[in-house]
């Protein structure tokens, strides 16, 4: 069963500015001719490294709920300019929706266990084509 990170999504207000962001990072990648994945540096590595890319995905809280997900293929371990050591989360730049869940704010990130993790929107109906301010609405209000 795989396992999953959690994290907050700073500065995003939903999910179409996390894609944005992605694609304008994804962009620059590919004039400078390096990998077409989404990045994200931490300052922590994960430990549990060989179950996360075992299926495993990064779990992005957006404005005080889980909202959407990517899958993880890679994990780097780097040290910085300043010699702090560092971690690169190397993801697939498609952004899955998941079923809206409210998540208290924290720092850095937490492991996340399959069975705990929100189902993607994907196939669950009118659920999936509502407007993303809705699906938050109705989940914050307990209805979903």
């Amino acid at each position: 069963m795989a396992l999953h990170l959690i994290k907050l999504c700073v500065g995003a207000e939903s999910i179409e500015d996390l894609e944005e962001w992605i694609a304008e990072r994804i962009a620059e990648r590919r004039k400078r001719g390096e990998r077409q994945l989404s990045l994200h540096v931490t300052r922590m590595a994960p430990k549990r490294g060989a179950e996360l890319l075992d299926g495993g995905s990064l779990y992005w809280v957006i404005r005080g709920q889980v909202a959407a997900r990517q899958e993880l293929k890679d994990i780097e371990t780097f040290m910085d300019a300043d010699g702090i050591g560092r971690c690169r989360l190397w993801m697939q730049p498609q952004v899955t929706p998941v079923l809206p869940r409210p998540y208290r704010p924290f720092q850095g990130w937490r492991y996340l266990a399959a069975k705990d993790a929100p189902p993607d929107l994907r196939g669950r109906g009118d659920v999936a084509d509502m407007p993303e301010a809705l699906r938050r609405e109705l989940s914050g209000l307990g209805l979903l």
